[in-house]
């Protein structure tokens, strides 16, 4: 290399595009991520790239970048958001993700499918007439006419045939059998539930992407865009199951999502019900619910329950029989990363939002009473 070259790639990055990790706040400062997406920026391709994160990730965040990387070769966006990633994701949780790539993987060699049609979208053939109707519309006008909205934040509606219902319950429980006859190890959906299987783990990621992308995003963009429901770029999917030998209930708790799709598949069961208390920010979990956020709703086979994932709820007990719900947590990388920068989370947390109000009332009766002050010294 030409010393000028040699000069150019020092200033620049490197000789291949690459730029280095900043080393000052003002440098830092400057690779922040933008509030607001660049709406007419067109977002490279990175399926071609072995990465450690979903392509669809850095698809998503490119359009976030600050102008000063944006027009950059993609190596060198690639670089900026990689390093944006890791910080979000530390060395033992992208172990984690290895070691679950390799048993995911694994298991997508082995097993055999039971229903092949679940594994592709047919969306005639998942989704009720009206539920596709909307998404076809796209319009919140349109949402809003098949939904029901029982506390604000939460939204009720018709969305899986039964048939569909049917041949996922009988795909989950053949995996299931199929797991106990090979001995194989089974990865749980979360720490709080000991039954339910995750449905990427046997081959249902691809279809799944397109669920959420196509027919969970466009009613997040409208209904949640202050959580990141207008970026929604990965999900975990998995179906629970509770019974009297299964999990009996599910205690309070926030899901890791931003936006929660919580589907009953059947069977048949008593008891069970979901209950919902209030959407609230890390610092104000544990607070109390107030009385407008309380919430009991009864679970109906192909009707689908959509909140934002730190709306706070539960499950009570199954008192008989067996349920089976089709649960996919939808996350936005973009918001989490630009949520380490936000103090402010009044928009959706309801003590936030409180806090807020009190601080303001507080600082109008100040303001009043000083004014009364000096009118009765004037006065005087």
């Amino acid at each position: 290399m030409s010393t000028d070259a040699s000069r150019k790639a020092n200033r620049n990055g490197n000789a291949n595009g690459l730029m280095p990790p900043p080393t000052t706040a003002a440098a830092r400062q400057k690779l922040r991520l933008r509030l607001n997406p660049s709406a007419d920026h067109k977002p490279e391709s990175y399926e071609d790239m072995q990465l450690e994160f979903s392509p669809l990730l850095f698809s998503s965040l490119e359009r976030y970048l600050p102008p000063a990387v944006l027009n950059s070769s993609r190596d060198a966006k690639f670089q900026v958001m990689r390093n944006i990633l890791t910080r979000y994701s530390p060395d033992g949780e992208r172990t984690r993700v290895q070691k679950h790539r390799e048993y995911r993987q694994k298991i997508i060699k082995n097993y055999q499918h039971l229903h092949k049609q679940l594994y592709t979208m047919h969306a005639e053939d998942f989704f009720v007439p009206s539920f596709l109707k909307a998404i076809k519309e796209n319009k919140e006008e349109s949402f809003r006419s098949i939904l029901a909205e029982p506390t604000p934040g939460v939204y009720v509606f018709d969305m899986l045939k039964p048939n569909f219902c049917e041949i996922l319950i009988s795909e989950v429980e053949h995996f299931e059998r199929w797991v106990h006859n090979t001995n194989c190890r089974i990865m749980r959906p979360n720490t709080m539930n000991k039954y339910g299987v995750v449905l990427d783990d046997f081959g249902l990621e691809t279809m799944l992407d397109k669920f959420m992308d196509d027919y969970i995003c466009p009613m997040s963009r409208v209904f949640f865009p202050e959580v990141g429901g207008s970026t929604l770029d990965s999900h975990h999917g998995f179906v629970v199951e509770y019974g009297m030998d299964k999990d009996v209930e599910l205690g309070f708790h926030v899901d890791d999502s931003e936006v929660t799709l919580n589907v009953c598949l059947g069977t048949q069961f008593c008891g069970g019900e979901l209950f919902l208390r209030g959407v609230r920010c890390d610092k104000h979990v544990n607070t109390e619910t107030q009385p407008e956020e309380v919430l009991d709703y009864t679970h109906v086979p192909g009707r689908a329950v959509l909140h934002r994932g730190h709306h706070r709820h539960g499950a009570r007990p199954t008192t008989s029989g067996h349920r089976f719900n089709l649960i996919l947590w939808c996350r936005s990388s973009v918001f989490r990363e630009l949520k380490k920068y936000q103090k402010d989370y009044s928009s959706w947390c309801g003590e936030c939002r409180r806090e807020k109000k009190e601080r303001q009332r507080l600082s109008i009766a100040s303001t009043k009473s000083e004014l009364m002050r000096k009118n009765g010294i004037s006065a005087a």
